[in-house]
């Protein structure tokens, strides 16, 4: 009796061990995909505050009516909060 409980303890902690590889192998794989890195061509670029809601966006995203910045038409259709 007491072989088989040894077996058996045996073949669970091996089970458990190669679970917990697998999940550190699957997050290795996710990580791995992302880039923490910037894109070579990807420069720095200055961030503006939308009048009406205050979300900061890059420049290049705003729209930008008489001077003021805005995060949507519909931002800068509404004017700036009171």
């Amino acid at each position: 009796m007491g072989k088989v409980l040894f077996w058996i303890v045996l073949i669970l902690a091996a089970l458990m061990v190669a679970r917990v590889l697998a999940r550190h192998n699957e997050r290795s794989r996710v990580d791995g995909n992302r880039s923490d890195t910037p894109r070579p061509n990807a420069k720095p670029e200055s961030m503006v505050r939308c009048e009406h809601c205050g979300i900061h966006l890059p420049r290049s995203e705003a729209t930008l009516i008489e001077g003021r910045t805005w995060c949507s038409q519909e931002h800068a259709r509404l004017g700036a909060k009171q």
